[in-house]
C-alpha cells in the first residue's frame, strides 16, 4: 500500500511539473491592441512602437547570453534585408548600448536593436521566456506571438 501511495505521489508530482513547464513556455495572452513603449536604440535615440503605425512590425525579444536567440538572429537579419517594408526590432533584454553594439556587430544584426535592460517592454508583452517574437499588424494589433526559436520561413508566414 505504501508503495502505491509513493508511486501515485511521484506520478502526480511529475504531471504537475510537466503542466507548469508547458505553461511557462506557452505564448503569453496579450490584448488585441499592441502595448506601446518607448526605448532607446544603440545610438541613444528614442524609438516608440507607435512610430511604426501603418507598417508590419516584428518585435524579437532576445539576450546576448541566449543560445537559441543567437541561433535565430541570422534568419531575422535575412528577413529584414529581404523585406524592407517590414520593420524588425530586436529588443535586447540585457546589457546597455556599450555591450550590445559589439554583440550586434558580432551576430551580424542588420535591424535596429532597442535596449530594454529594465524590462519595460518585456513586462508589457509578458515575456518570461526568450527568445520571444511578437508580430504587430499595421493597425497596431497583435497578430502573432511565438515563444522559442523562430526560423525565417515561420517569420515569413507570420507576416504574410
Amino acid at each position: 500500500m505504501l508503495r502505491y501511495a509513493r508511486d501515485w505521489g511521484l506520478s502526480i508530482g511529475i504531471a504537475v511539473l510537466v503542466y507548469l513547464a508547458i505553461g511557462w513556455f506557452r505564448a503569453p495572452s496579450l490584448p488585441d491592441e499592441a502595448p506601446d513603449f518607448t526605448l532607446k536604440n544603440l545610438e541613444g535615440q528614442e524609438v516608440s512602437l507607435s512610430d511604426y503605425r501603418g507598417q508590419w512590425v516584428v518585435l524579437n525579444f532576445w539576450a546576448t547570453w541566449c543560445g537559441p536567440c543567437r541561433t535565430e538572429i541570422p534568419a531575422f537579419s535575412t528577413f529584414a534585408d529581404e523585406n524592407p517594408d517590414v520593420v524588425v526590432l530586436g529588443v535586447a533584454t540585457d546589457g546597455d548600448a556599450s555591450t550590445l553594439k559589439p554583440a550586434a556587430e558580432e551576430l551580424g544584426i542588420t535591424y535596429p536593436v532597442l535596449v530594454d535592460n529594465q524590462g519595460i517592454s518585456a513586462s508589457l508583452y509578458k515575456v518570461n521566456t526568450i527568445p520571444a517574437t511578437v508580430v504587430v499588424g499595421p493597425e497596431g494589433t497583435v497578430e502573432t506571438v511565438h515563444v522559442g526559436i523562430m526560423m525565417g520561413w515561420q517569420l515569413a508566414l507570420a507576416v504574410d
